[in-house]
């Protein structure tokens, strides 16, 4: 029987056109970029091409860019990191940092070390029912000793997409500096840093086609930044260790293919999505979507189903040939609901019966007969 992914807010499959891009620094040019020698002179030069070609599509330097073991590692740096060096530059006062309820949770928990071990505080900006910050609830939480604002740009759940500009704006008028989380948004929204407006961008490879072990964050030159890995100084200091050179290559190359697929996959995605929410929600009567109905990622249509048994029907789907899942691939195995939904106020036994359909970009035709799998599945269950 033939599978249908539809779990790429997980992972996605690498692209042959990465792979090949990634082979010579497998292969040929396989030395440390640090050396000074042919071999390593040439992986240092394909690695300074790759930061340029991040950058080019983030509208940064090519000195913003580090590159990271993927996007919770980007988060960790960026939140830690941020905070950290800002709190050194004025020891005489406590830090403070904002984000909300619904990060991922290399955010979440990146705050709560910041609070456990170094003494910050914390405040989490309170979402709606679907899952949007309004920018006065993010005003409100700013303090004089706030030294960080971190938001994710599309949830990994619900695929609620934030209005950053608008919390750019918030930011830069108190003088903090903004994170990004966009592991999500990378190959679906604009990543322009000056159509944003961040201070800091996290990416992650195996979202959009990449290896998995390979991500970025993108942090303006102006804003400190105290490493987490110490050691041999690359990443001009901010992360050292042995760089993963074909990694970098792959991930530049994902980067430039789903910006320039981005504007038409999105609209041809999202149409696929709308009819597919539609079908479901006439079929099913106990399907409710989650996330904000407009503000969306294109490629994310996620649901409860009151009165079953989110897990089993995820198994019943998969019999039916559909893969899909719960949530965050980070919380599976979890018998606690989805903190997101929770913070968007959704009973937690009602959290327990959701299921997330996330779509890839190459997707082409209408989802009917998934739409039929998840009635079935559903009534299955009930």
């Amino acid at each position: 029987m033939s599978m249908l992914y539809l779990d790429n807010a997980a992972t996605t499959p690498v692209r042959p056109e990465v792979l090949e891009a990634m082979m010579p620094y497998l292969t040929r040019w396989y030395g440390n970029p640090s050396s000074h020698h042919t071999v390593g002179e040439a992986a240092a030069d394909a690695l300074a091409d790759a930061r340029s070609r991040v950058a080019r599509v983030l509208g940064l330097r090519s000195g913003d860019i580090v590159f990271t073991s993927g996007g919770t590692e980007a988060n960790n740096l960026a939140v830690k990191g941020i905070a950290i060096a800002a709190a050194q530059r004025r020891p005489d006062r406590r830090a403070h940092v904002v984000t909300t309820p619904i990060e991922h949770e290399s955010v979440l928990e990146s705050v709560d070390y910041l609070e456990r071990v170094h003494g910050y505080d914390a405040t989490l900006v309170p979402v709606d029912e679907h899952a949007r910050v309004s920018t006065d609830a993010a005003t409100a939480a700013l303090r004089d000793d706030t030294v960080l604002v971190s938001v994710g740009y599309a949830n990994n759940e619900v695929g609620t997409v934030q209005d950053v500009a608008a919390l750019a704006a918030v930011a830069r008028e108190a003088r903090v500096p903004l994170h990004l989380d966009a592991v999500q948004a990378a190959g679906w929204l604009p990543l322009s840093a000056e159509e944003l407006g961040y201070d800091a961008i996290s990416l992650a490879g195996h979202k959009l086609g990449a290896p998995k072990g390979m991500g970025v964050l993108g942090v303006r030159g102006r804003v400190p930044l105290e490493p987490l890995l110490h050691g041999g100084g690359q990443e001009r200091g901010r992360r050292s260790g042995t760089e993963d050179v074909a990694g970098a290559v792959g991930f530049a190359t994902a980067l430039e293919l789903a910006e320039a697929e981005r504007v038409e996959a999105s609209a041809r995605v999202s149409a696929i999505r709308d009819r597919f929410i539609a079908r479901v929600c006439e079929r099913v009567p106990s399907a409710r979507l989650t996330g904000d109905p407009v503000h969306r990622l294109a490629g994310t249509a996620s649901f409860t189903f009151e009165g079953t048994s989110g897990e089993a029907v995820l198994l019943e789907l998969e019999r039916r040939g559909v893969v899909s899942s719960s949530g965050s691939a980070c919380a599976a195995g979890s018998d606690e609901p989805s903190h997101v939904l929770v913070a968007m106020g959704i009973a937690p036994e009602i959290a327990q019966t959701a299921v997330r359909f996330t779509f890839p970009r190459w997707l082409n035709a209408p989802l009917d007969a998934v739409a039929d799998a998840v009635e079935a599945s559903v009534a299955a269950v009930r």
